[in-house]
Parts: structure tokens; C-alpha cells; sequence
């Protein structure tokens, strides 16, 4: 049987450039915002993608070894915490032990004039990546990015800056 490139990736492997998880994660922010091909594979979702057509797609096994594999699930966890700091945001436990993303005070302001603007390209990354956190075992954080997406930023500081479209796009990500 051939190995999934997303579980070998998610596993310490290679993606198509030859990069690892570890080595992503690591990049500064400018980078993260300049780079476009590299959030398929550290978010990867059934749908081709038209940035980067050779990134691998969610199948059956992938799905079946993120819900085994608790490690693989907290890798994943671990790359939602990169890009939520990118975006200014921030994962936390609640009271009740649930996932609570929200916006991150000290870093916000900053970080969202970067992406919190009409038809910006990171719109698209933050759907994709509910859309993967939902396809590989990680429902909660799913829809606990689109809570903070759709209350938080959307009817806050975004109301302006984030389109209908948009926001019709991040309601639908994230599956109950």
C-alpha cells in the first residue's frame, strides 16, 4: 500500500519541496504571508488546489489515521497555533475544557493589517483551514475558528473588511 504523503508529512516527512512541518512552522510571519504553496500541505483538504495542483488531497486513509493517532492530531493542533498567532489570534481551554479560539489583544491590530481586508488571499487559507481541521478529526477547533471568525472578527473590528462572500464561506467550514 502506498504511504499518504499528508501522514508521512504530518509525521516528520517531506513535503513537495522538499520542507518539513517543523521547518514551516518555524518561518516568520513575512514569510508565512509570502510563501503560497505551503499551506496545502500543513492544511490539506479533499479539494484540488489552484495554488498548488500537485499538493496531496485528503482520502479515506488520511481521515482514518488522524482520528487513530493523537499524535497526529496534536501536530495538527500545533500547526492551528502557528497560523492562529499569524492571524493575531489565539486557541485556549475554556472552563468547561472545551476549545476557545478568540483574538489575541496584544497581537491583533497588527497582525490583521496584514489580512483583514476585502477579497485578501488569507481568507481563502482560514476557510481551508476549518475545512481540514473538520476532514482530519479536529472538529471543536474547527468550529471554534469560525466563532471567533464569524463573532469576534466578523461582527467586530472585520465588518467592513471581510465580504459577504466571505463570510457566507467561513459559516459553511466548519461542519457540525
Amino acid at each position: 500500500m502506498t504511504v499518504d504523503p499528508i501522514v508521512s508529512f504530518y509525521s516528520g516527512g517531506r513535503d513537495d519541496r522538499g520542507r518539513t512541518l517543523e521547518e514551516i512552522r518555524g518561518w516568520p510571519d513575512e514569510r508565512l504571508e509570502t510563501v503560497h504553496d505551503f499551506i496545502q500541505w500543513m492544511f490539506p483538504t479533499v479539494q484540488p488546489s489552484g495554488v498548488n495542483p500537485s499538493a496531496p488531497l485528503i482520502v479515506p486513509r488520511t481521515v482514518e489515521a488522524f482520528a487513530g493517532d493523537p499524535a497526529l492530531r496534536d501536530r495538527l493542533r500545533a500547526s492551528l497555533d502557528r497560523m492562529l498567532a499569524f492571524y493575531g489570534l489565539r486557541r485556549s481551554v475554556d472552563a468547561g475544557g472545551g476549545t476557545r479560539i478568540e483574538i489575541d489583544e496584544a497581537r491583533f491590530a497588527a497582525r490583521a493589517m496584514n489580512w483583514l481586508h476585502p477579497n485578501n488571499h488569507n481568507h481563502l487559507r482560514l476557510t481551508r483551514i476549518m475545512d481540514s481541521l473538520s476532514a482530519l478529526a479536529l472538529p471543536e477547533e474547527a468550529r471554534a475558528l469560525r466563532r471567533c471568525l464569524v463573532t469576534d472578527v466578523y461582527e467586530g473590528p472585520g465588518r467592513e473588511q471581510v465580504t459577504p462572500r466571505t463570510y457566507m464561506f467561513w459559516l459553511a467550514a466548519a461542519k457540525d
